[in-house]
């Protein structure tokens, strides 16, 4: 099964919008698991998420500020069920 959440051309602006709000979304996600966790193992790989969907978002926001007027934004989720 597969959900198509984004597929289309967008100012740079608007898909700056979109992308950190869905990060910001990913990004709560693993705070709320690392306050209700005990595990510190659990907490540290959710920690390390968090940190890379920090970087990753950071180096999206300069790429696309420094270079792009529009831009083309795809994304899938595909779910497998098991």
């Amino acid at each position: 099964m597969n959900i198509q959440i984004l597929d289309g051309e967008f100012k740079s602006n608007e898909a700056i919008e979109l992308i950190t709000q869905m990060i910001h979304i990913k990004i709560k996600y693993h705070e709320n698991k690392i306050s209700l966790s005990q595990l510190e193992e659990d907490i540290k790989a959710r920690e390390t998420k968090i940190k890379r969907l920090q970087k990753d978002l950071y180096e999206f926001r300069n790429t696309i500020d420094s270079t792009t007027k529009v831009v083309k934004l795809k994304a899938i989720i595909n779910i497998d069920l098991k």
